[in-house]
């Protein structure tokens, strides 16, 4: 019998409690996890912390519109009308 190239096996031995926090990637991460992504990860840790913005996303973001504060929301969500 011919060797035609790499024979990959597939196995269950994987569970979803393996999977990734992020992705839910079993056996690989998908392009977008933080834990590939260093864009996608720096883009996640401003979002837990701030001050970790460079300043030249700061700048943007500021001549964006963007303000950075405590408050969780504003408007609707305050009163409890807008559904999630």
């Amino acid at each position: 019998m011919a060797n035609a190239g790499p024979t990959w096996y597939h196995s269950n031995r994987y569970v979803a409690q393996s999977a990734c926090v992020h992705c839910q990637g079993v056996i690989r991460h998908q392009p977008w996890c933080i834990e590939v992504n260093a864009a996608v990860r720096y883009a996640y840790e401003i979002l837990l912390n701030p001050h970790k913005m460079t300043f030249g996303d700061a700048l943007i973001l500021h001549s964006l519109g963007v303000v950075w504060s405590n408050e969780l929301c504003e408007g609707a969500c305050k009163q409890g009308e807008v559904s999630y």
